[in-house]
This record gives C-alpha cells, structure tokens and sequence, in this order.
C-alpha cells in the first residue's frame, strides 16, 4: 500500500514527500522508484501530514512512538478505522487523526480486464476510477477538507468521496467486506472446487460462475429489472437458513462483535 501511495505521490507539486522504511524489502521497493527513505526523526520535523501504510496490529505502537514527536496540528492519516475504533490511537488532542479506505473499482463501471498482464485490482493507479471513503476520527472539523484532499490524490483518479463516521467505516470494513463479504466468497470458491472435483471442467465452472456473479449482482442490488426465475428464488429461499445461522446478521453487525473484530485485528499480540 506504500508503494502505491508512493506512486500516486511523489510527482505531486503539492506536496514536499519523506519516506520511512525500516524493512530491506521496503527500501528495495523505494531504489526501484530512484527514492531513499530518511531517518524517522528527520522525516518528522516539521511535517505537516504523517501517512501510516502499515499492518492494523503496529498501529497502536506506532502512534504511541510517533505522535509524541510532530508538531501540534500535525494530521495523522491511517488507512483502515481498525485500529481507531479499537482505542489503541496515542491520546493526543494536539494532532488530527484522518481515516480513509478506497471502495476500489467496482464491478460495474471498472474498465480492467482480469487477464491483463497488471490488472488495476485496488485502484489508485491512474486508470479505473473509484469512490472512497472518509472520516475525521479526531480534530477540528475544517481539517477534514485537508483529510479529503490528500485522500483524493492518493487514490485517485476519484469518483466521490463519502464522508462516514469511524463507526460507521468500521460497519463497512472489517464487518460488510471482510467478516461478511470474503467470508461468503471463500464458501463460493469452495462450492466452485466441489463441482470440480465432481467432475465439472474447471474453465467450464469459472467461466459459469463468474458469468452468473455479474447477472446476479446486477439482479439483487437492482442494476436491472430482470428478475431471478421462479425456480432459481425458490432454491435461494431455501438454502439461505441451510447455509446461513438464523442471527448471523447480529452476529456480524452487532456493534460488540465489530468491536471484539478490530480489537483483534490492531492487537500487536
């Protein structure tokens, strides 16, 4: 996420870009790029915006080393509500703490082929557009302008920008597209390995099934008014309470189990 943001960056007039990177790897990835990372305390003199691309689990452990040390009114940006929503941020009301995630290109209006040879999967990278989303977790409200404007560059090109609260970032990630959507994707996959193994040909199975996820995107969340047949409603109604427990929607939504989720999540242990 680093390099990406790195990408989409480093040519940009508005901005006087500092990099840290304490990993080998990470320093390889930044000499590709003709791009030396700076010692932590020299990067952070007199800067005005800190951008975290780091795991959710370091988060809490880095704020408490790096917020300390900027200047007061110094915007702290993190890329998943993970770690804010969970409380493990440093306290510190003299920063601003901005949260921002990229929706990614969607389904039905991205323009990448999935067997192109570097296929714009995450967006950002000056060919798909795509929505994002925002939150102020903490400072005064006139930052969020700033919050928004460097979130417009880093994922750019952009769409719209949806202003959310920290709650409301988390409902959408980890609880709608992680807890929930991969969740049911990987029960997909393994359905798409059964019929393989049953003898269907796998290209015959991948090109079916994912024939079918457009149409039927495009059907549940009423793209079109074409509807599902009698017969494929029917076999929806009664594998739902077969594949799904009763209450899995409090299960994944209830604000405890988002809560218990990324405090798992941003937990160092």
């Amino acid at each position: 996420m680093g390099c990406r943001i790195t990408d989409q960056l480093e040519d940009t007039d508005r901005y006087e870009m500092r990099y840290v990177e304490p990993g080998e790897e990470g320093r390889e990835r930044l000499a590709k790029r003709g791009l030396t990372p700076q010692p932590e305390d020299e990067a952070l003199d007199g800067t005005d915006i800190v951008i975290l691309a780091v795991p959710d689990e370091l988060i809490g452990p880095i704020t408490d080393d790096v917020v300390p040390r900027v200047d007061d009114g110094t915007m702290v940006v993190l890329l998943d509500p993970a770690a804010a929503y969970a409380g493990v941020l440093h306290e510190c009301e003299e920063v601003s703490y901005f949260l921002t995630h990229p929706c990614h290109p969607s389904f039905f209006t991205a323009e990448t082929d999935m067997n192109d040879e570097n296929p714009d999967w995450f967006g950002g990278q000056g060919r798909d557009p795509q929505d994002i989303v925002c939150a102020l977790h903490q400072g005064p409200d006139e930052e969020y302008a700033k919050g928004e404007a460097i979130a417009q560059d880093m994922y750019g090109p952009v769409r719209n920008a949806h202003r959310v609260t920290t709650e409301q970032m988390a409902l959408l990630e980890p609880a709608l597209v992680e807890t929930l959507l991969g969740t049911c994707l990987y029960v997909i996959r393994d359905g798409y390995e059964r019929v393989v193994e049953m003898g269907v040909p796998e290209e015959a199975a991948r090109q079916f099934l994912f024939g079918h996820l457009r149409i039927e995107l495009g059907i549940v969340f009423e793209y079109t008014d074409f509807p599902f047949s009698e017969g494929a409603q029917q076999a929806i109604e009664e594998a739902k309470p077969k594949i799904f427990q009763p209450d899995w929607e409090d299960r994944v939504f209830e604000l405890s189990s988002v809560q218990d989720s990324v405090e798992a999540i941003a937990d160092p242990e």
